[in-house]
C-alpha cells in the first residue's frame, strides 16, 4: 500500500492551476518527483492504524498519499495561500486530514489528537532540526520518522563524535533514535530547485526522548564551541569541580571538548550531575 504509485497528484499541474509562486523565504521547495513519496512512506512503515504528523505539506503531494494509507494526518502549513491546491490534491481524502494553517514552531504538538505515531514530511529547511529533535520528547508515541531535509542537516543529525558536524542535535537524537535508512535526493526532484543537495532519512525510536536536565546539559556543553566541556558547563552555571569529577569517573580527561563526548557519556554525565 505505502509503495503504490497510484493516486499521483501532479505537483506542477497543481501549481499552474492555482497560480502559485513558491515562497522560498518559507523554505518552499515542492517535491515533484513522486517516487520519493513512495520511498518515504515505505521506509516509514505506515499502516492503516497510524496517525501521521506532516509539517510543511505544501500542495499536498505527500499528504494525499498519506491520507489514503493511514488513519489520520495532522498537516501543519504556515502558508494559507496553498489551501486551494492542498484541498484539490486531497480530494475525498480530506476527511482524514486535519489541516492547521499556523507556524509549526508555535503549535502545541502535545495537544494533537489523536496523538501522532509517525512523523513523515518534506521539512522546510529552516525548522527541520528543532521540529525533529523536539518531537523525540514532545511526541512520545512517535516511533518512526521519515523526512526530507538538507543533506548537511542530515549529516549533522547523524555525525560521529569528534567530527566538525557533531553537536547538540546529534547527541539529543542519538539518545532516543537510530538511523535505519538514508537516500540522497537531487535538486531536480523539487520545484523550484534548491541550491543544495537534500536527503531522505528514516530513523526509529530506541528510547524515550532526553529529559529536561539532559537537554540543558547537552545544549550548555555545546553553547560555547571553543571551550572545554567543563568550562562551557561552568559558564552555564554548573559547578566546575563537580563536572570535572564526573568526567574523571567516566574516564574522560578534564579538558575534553564537547564534541569528543559520546551520547552515552552525556547521558551518564547528566545522571551523575
Amino acid at each position: 500500500m505505502a509503495g503504490s504509485t497510484a493516486g499521483r497528484v501532479g505537483v506542477r499541474r497543481l501549481i499552474e492551476a492555482h497560480g502559485l509562486v513558491p515562497d522560498t523565504s518559507l523554505g518552499q521547495h515542492f517535491l515533484v518527483d513522486e517516487n520519493y513519496v513512495d520511498v518515504a512512506m515505505r521506509e516509514a512503515e505506515v499502516s492503516r492504524e497510524d496517525v501521521v504528523l506532516e509539517v510543511g505539506p505544501g500542495v499536498g503531494v505527500l499528504t494525499a498519499a498519506l491520507a489514503g494509507a493511514v488513519r489520520h494526518v495532522h498537516a501543519i502549513e504556515v502558508d494559507r495561500r496553498l489551501e486551494p491546491a492542498l484541498l484539490d490534491a486531497l480530494g475525498a481524502g480530506a476527511s482524514r486530514v486535519d489541516i492547521r494553517f499556523e507556524d509549526a514552531m508555535r503549535t502545541d504538538l502535545e495537544a494533537l489528537s489523536p496523538p501522532p505515531t509517525k512523523l513523515v514530511a518534506n521539512l522546510p529547511y529552516s525548522i527541520a532540526t528543532p521540529i525533529v529533535v523536539e518531537s523525540t520528547w514532545r511526541l512520545p508515541r512517535v516511533d518512526r520518522w521519515s523526512v526530507m531535509t538538507q543533506r548537511e542537516v542530515a549529516d549533522r543529525w547523524f555525525a560521529e563524535p569528534g567530527s566538525r558536524l557533531y553537536g547538540a542535535p546529534t547527541v539529543l537524537l542519538a539518545l532516543s533514535c537510530g538511523l535505519v535508512h538514508r537516500r540522497s535526493v537531487p535538486p531536480e526532484a523539487f520545484t523550484p530547485r534548491p541550491h543544495v543537495e537534500s536527503a531522505l532519512v528514516t530513523f526509529g525510536r530506541t528510547g524515550p526522548g532526553a529529559d529536561p536536565a539532559t537537554r540543558d546539559l547537552v545544549r550548555s556543553a555545546f553553547g560555547t564551541r571553543r571551550k572545554t566541556a567543563a568550562n562551557a558547563l561552568a559558564g552555564a552555571g554548573y559547578d566546575k569541580r563537580r563536572v570535572e569529577g564526573a568526567l574523571e569517573r567516566l574516564e574522560l580527561p578534564r579538558d575534553v571538548r564537547p564534541e569528543r563526548i559520546t551520547p552515552g557519556q552525556y547521558d551518564a554525565l547528566a545522571r551523575t550531575l
